[in-house]
C-alpha cells in the first residue's frame, strides 16, 4: 500500500484489512480515536508498536511513559512535531511491508 492509499482509506473511514497492528493504530489515531490506537498495541510484541506506543504516550503529554517505550523501540525520544513523527512511521512501515 502507498501512503497516499493509506491517507485516502483515513479520509473515506475505511480501514485496509492488510494493515500491520502498528499501523492500524496510526490509522485510529489520524481518525482522532487515541483509544481505538492505543488499545491496538496492548498484545504487540514487537518493535514497531513500541514505537507507535511510544508516539502516542508523548501525543498524550505523558513523556516518562513514552520514553520507556522509544527504549523498547531501541529509538531516540522523537524531536520533531507529532505530525512530522507519524509521517516518518507510516511512511517507513508501508515501505517496509512491501
Amino acid at each position: 500500500m502507498k501512503i497516499e492509499e493509506f491517507r485516502v482509506s483515513i479520509r473515506n473511514g475505511e480501514l485496509p484489512s492488510e494493515l500491520s497492528t502498528a499501523l492500524i493504530a496510526l490509522w485510529f489515531d489520524a481518525i482522532g480515536d487515541w483509544t481505538a490506537a492505543h488499545d491496538q498495541l496492548h498484545d504487540a510484541v514487537d518493535s514497531d508498536s513500541d514505537w507507535v506506543h511510544a508516539y502516542l504516550h508523548r501525543k498524550e503529554g505523558d513523556l516518562a511513559n513514552a520514553a520507556y517505550w522509544y527504549r523498547r523501540a531501541s529509538r531516540k525520544v522523537f524531536k520533531g512535531s507529532l505530525k512530522q513523527e507519524w509521517n516518518e512511521m507510516v511512511t517507513e512501515f508501508l515501505t517496509s511491508t512491501k
